[in-house]
């Protein structure tokens, strides 16, 4: 059973940069994502990235500014996020797959960690 934890969340000023962690314990999964959850929106799909973490994709609207990565050494999925803006605010989300690149497909995700909340001010 994979277990997903994600850290480094929190409030930051528009401009501001962040970068998340994602610990896996367990059977860890293949391909990686991150998604997010505005209040009252559906989850959306932010990056995702393969096995060997040498292939990545990314939201049309954080390209440029988020970038995803992975330490396979050391279990860990990480979202630099750059140039914050308040729309960005939103509790992100780790997930896992069995599929070696599961893409931004929600469904091929099989499991997720408990979010981290990001609230960027204006």
């Amino acid at each position: 059973q994979v277990q997903l934890v994600e850290s480094g969340g929190g409030l930051v000023q528009a401009g501001d940069s962040l970068r998340l962690s994602c610990a896996a314990s367990g059977r860890t999964g293949r391909g990686y994502g991150w998604f997010r959850q505005a209040p009252g929106q559906e989850r959306e799909f932010v990056a995702a990235i393969n096995g060997h973490g040498d292939r990545t994709d990314a939201a049309d609207s954080v390209k440029g500014r988020f970038t995803i990565s992975r330490d396979n050494g050391k279990k860990t999925v990480y979202l630099q996020m750059n140039s914050l803006k308040p729309q960005y605010t939103a509790v992100y989300f780790c997930a896992s797959s069995p599929m070696f690149y599961a893409r931004g497909i929600r469904s091929n995700y099989d499991r997720w960690g408990q979010g981290t909340q990001v609230t960027v001010s204006s």
